[in-house]
């Protein structure tokens, strides 16, 4: 029981901390939306009742999209002016690495939580990565939330996140965070809601298959198909029935 006390502090104080950084961070990002709102409210006192109520709720539902943009921009700028970057390695869960994972997990989840499904499949959505972390070429379609760790990530060109996909940096086994990188090549197709786990590299023109659960440090083949739970490769499933194919005839 005494030896909770301090894990059970530390995950207060975190917790706490990073509602005071929420409170901040929207609050900066409402500053705009709110501007606009004030300008327009003075500017339609004189208005017919339904000409204002219409006029106040189009720059509510612009104040939106113009608090989701300046959260995308905020947190990314704020990543980049303090150089937060996850290092591979294997960590305890309540480390200085761990924390910092937990930090970076806490800025995302920001836009997670509140605009990033408006800005899937758009430029913004590979901005906001980017400024994240990770490094992406030319042409990346996220299709997909639940993209975690930018920072330990490298996306080549024309590649296609699906939706739903999950693609992690990180994973906890017995009581250790691991933090690895995870590289997709060039003109990859991650089919809708596999999950690409730490370590993976997929190589160029690869695809893996819708729902497939691709495990930690697997290694896919350029233009090799995997599918499956775990997922497995299509060209040596192949292999491997043919050989077993050949032995049978030769045995007969």
């Amino acid at each position: 029981m005494g030896q909770s006390i301090p894990i059970v502090f530390i995950q207060l104080v975190f917790t706490l901390f990073m509602y005071t950084m929420g409170i901040l961070f929207f609050g900066a990002a409402l500053v705009p939306a709110l501007v606009l709102f004030l300008k327009v409210w003075n500017a339609t006192l004189h208005y017919g009742f339904l000409p204002r109520i219409f006029a106040i709720a189009l720059v509510i539902s612009t104040g939106y999209f113009i608090f989701g943009i300046t959260l995308v921009l905020l947190v990314g700028l704020f990543r980049m002016i303090f150089n937060i970057r996850l290092k591979e390695g294997e960590y305890p869960m309540y480390s200085f690495e761990a924390l910092k994972w937990s930090f970076c997990g806490c800025l995302f989840l920001m836009v997670h939580y509140t605009f990033i499904d408006f800005i899937l499949l758009t430029p913004f959505a590979n901005l906001l990565f980017r400024m994240l972390g990770a490094k992406l070429g030319k042409n990346v379609q996220f299709n997909s939330k639940y993209v975690f760790d930018a920072s330990l990530l490298e996306i080549g060109d024309n590649t296609v996140v699906g939706g739903g996909a999950i693609i992690n940096g990180h994973i906890v086994e017995r009581g250790k965070l691991i933090l690895k990188k995870v590289k997709i090549g060039k003109n990859v197709l991650l089919g809708s809601h596999c999950t690409i786990m730490p370590g993976c590299e997929i190589g160029d023109r690869a695809i893996i298959g819708a729902s497939a659960v691709l495990l930690k440090d697997s290694k896919v083949a350029p233009r090799d198909v995997w599918f499956g739970l775990p997922a497995e490769s299509l060209r040596e499933k192949k292999r491997k029935e043919m050989q077993e194919r050949n032995d049978n005839e030769n045995k007969d």
